[in-house]
């Protein structure tokens, strides 16, 4: 039987999710701009979700704006804000360690002629958590956007976005939070945060693919990126994917009830793993902060096996992880993250990121303790490298 430990990729559908979705995908297939009967109950269902998804966060239903995923949401927030602002506030302060979808962003309007600031997560303990100070430090007159994730998606680690939304709030300037990670595992309240834009992602929390949100402070200024039509407050055009968004409404309303209970069982069942990889396999580090993080990631450098190569034989056992690399162009880097809190190419590249879900096992858990050191040993054996290596010591990121 596999044995699933990549929940920070995707996430299976809840079933209660998937029958809330089934009437809207079978009869109730009406556009929800239609004025007729079946198009005002497909309406309703949509009015419906937004207020799960606004519960969720501690908003108003209104200031959800409904997306095609995270990533849609992220650059929704970053584009969305800078083209609204003034021309003459031309500056964004980010860091080295967010999802691809802020990053890659962020890069596109360096070639718009914005100026972005990339604070930095590195430091001798390696916990991959910013300083708030450093943020504060980077703000200028022309600063009109700060964007920090709120849970790593490689790490698990979280920021310290409490203090870095007061920074924002104090010098008058917008806070965007990639809560894609985090939603579902930590409770979120945007007035505690004192975000203006947050992004959510239906799928990371036992709901639909393609289907995510984007939380807008009433009063904030945002650009749509696409035209065509006045859906979703005029910021999202494009008839509503209702399906989706019934079954991401189901989600968010399911995920409170569970987080106490889900979280506790699911840090106990990560630390046992880690324990007994750290007794039972020389050498090995786990990344980031040990305390914190979300409770259901891990993130262990193997020195002397290759990530991507533990992969492919964890995957033969039938245990599936990641490496949290990026693929481009055929070719795999080492993951951006763990460069950047201060780990070498190699050390990057042989990392593995294992993330637990509402439906892992005790079981489940100890077969994996029970497989990976001979997995590891094994590939360790075909490297000449590792031979050639100091003894290693065994240990966390903190």
């Amino acid at each position: 039987m596999a044995i699933y430990l990549d929940y920070n990729a995707t996430t299976p559908v809840d079933p209660a999710v998937l029958d809330a979705m089934l009437p809207h995908l079978r009869g109730n297939f009406a556009n929800a701009s239609s004025v007729h009967s079946p198009g005002q109950r497909a309406r309703a269902a949509v009015d419906e979700a937004r207020e799960s998804v606004a519960a969720l966060i501690g908003a108003k239903a209104a200031e959800v704006v409904f997306t095609s995923g995270g990533t849609e949401a992220d650059n929704l927030a970053i584009f969305g804000v800078v083209a609204a602002s003034n021309s003459s506030r031309r500056h964004v302060i980010t860091t080295s360690i967010e999802h691809h979808a802020v990053l890659q962003a962020c890069q596109a309007l360096e070639k718009q002629g914005v100026d972005v600031t990339y604070i930095e997560a590195s430091n001798p303990s390696r916990e991959g958590v910013v300083d708030p100070e450093a943020v504060r430090r980077a703000v200028r007159p022309e600063t009109v956007l700060i964007t920090v994730m709120h849970a790593n998606n490689e790490l698990g680690t979280t920021q310290p976005v409490e203090e870095i939304g007061r920074i924002a709030h104090e010098a008058g300037i917008l806070f965007h939070c990639d809560a894609v990670q985090s939603a579902g595992k930590l409770p979120i309240d945007v007035g505690a945060i004192r975000t203006d834009l947050l992004s959510l992602s239906a799928h990371k929390i036992y709901g639909p693919k393609g289907v995510g949100a984007l939380y807008v402070r009433s009063g904030s200024r945002v650009e749509p990126l696409f035209r065509g039509g006045q859906h979703e407050r005029g910021l999202r055009p494009g008839t509503e994917n209702v399906a989706g968004i019934v079954g991401m409404g189901k989600a968010a309303e399911l995920a409170p009830r569970r987080l106490a209970e889900d979280s506790a069982r699911m840090a106990a069942l990560r630390d046992r793993f880690e324990t007994a990889l750290c007794e039972n396999i020389s050498g090995i580090r786990v990344n980031g902060d040990s305390e914190r993080r979300v409770a259901n990631t891990t993130n262990i450098t193997f020195p002397g096996a290759s990530g991507e190569s533990l992969v492919i034989a964890l995957d033969l056992h039938g245990i599936a992880c990641s490496t949290g690399a990026a693929c481009s162009s055929g070719a795999i880097e080492p993951s951006h993250v763990l460069l950047a809190i201060g780990l070498s190419e190699d050390a990057a590249r042989s990392s593995l990121r294992f993330s637990l879900g509402r439906t892992t096992t005790g079981e489940e858990i100890d077969r994996a303790i029970a497989l990976v050191p001979g997995v590891v040993e094994r590939l360790r054996a075909l490297s000449p490298r590792f031979a050639a290596m100091p003894p290693a010591t065994v240990g966390r990121g903190n």
